[in-house]
């Protein structure tokens, strides 16, 4: 059987190769080219792509990155494809679904929802579930910079506090959506926003969501 994470791997290549090398994303300032090498270094360089979050390997991980970007867009594709190389963690069947479910999910929300006649995807309430479990685990660092309380909701009313203050911004959605929202595409996930109004306008447009 399929995990969500092969799936959803398989849907972001096809649709970076669909729409090309130059195509932009919901990722300010990158193409598609520039989130295929993305995700190429993240799984096939752990020595650069610790730069992602620590600073001091920024130097590195823009020199190796560089060199996935001068390399033929197909084979870029291809190497997303085709998942990662056996030394890298993510080759292991779970620590794949437990990384990567929400990190292709969201990539591929970044090239769909990027073109002008996207379209919302019918996701199975399996899959649903299986994005909020992550969410429920990630919500707090997600959440820890931006400058209200900020409360996750789904339509059933579970919930999952990504940061506790006043005043205190709740954001109802599908799972989907709310992993959008919660990793900075405020302006393309579909949810609603309850609360103080110069709260809500501030979650909007803060860069602090996220990674």
């Amino acid at each position: 059987m399929s995990t969500h994470a092969k799936r959803e791997r398989l849907l972001l290549a096809d649709l970076l190769e669909t729409a090309g090398p130059e195509a932009p994303t919901l990722c300010e300032g990158w193409t598609t080219r520039d989130l295929a090498a993305h995700v190429v270094v993240r799984e096939r360089r752990p020595d650069a792509a610790g730069g992602i979050l620590v600073k001091q390997l920024a130097s590195r991980l823009e020199r190796v990155t560089a060199e996935f970007l001068a390399k033929p867009y197909d084979e870029l594709i291809q190497l997303i494809r085709t998942g990662p190389p056996r030394f890298s963690p993510f080759s292991l069947k779970q620590v794949d679904e437990m990384s990567n479910v929400i990190e292709f999910y969201v990539h591929a929300e970044d090239v769909r929802r990027a073109q002008p006649d996207w379209t919302p995807r019918e996701l199975d309430p399996v899959f649903q579930d299986a994005l909020w479990s992550r969410l429920e685990r990630s919500a707090r660092l997600m959440g820890r910079g931006v400058p209200t309380g900020l409360v996750l909701r789904r339509p059933d009313g579970q919930t999952a506090v990504a940061r506790r203050g006043a005043p205190v911004v709740t954001v109802t959605g599908e799972p989907s959506e709310l992993v959008l929202f919660a990793y900075g595409r405020q302006g393309a996930a579909k949810v609603a926003l309850d609360g103080d109004e110069t709260a809500i306008a501030e979650l909007r447009a803060t860069k602090q969501l996220g990674i």
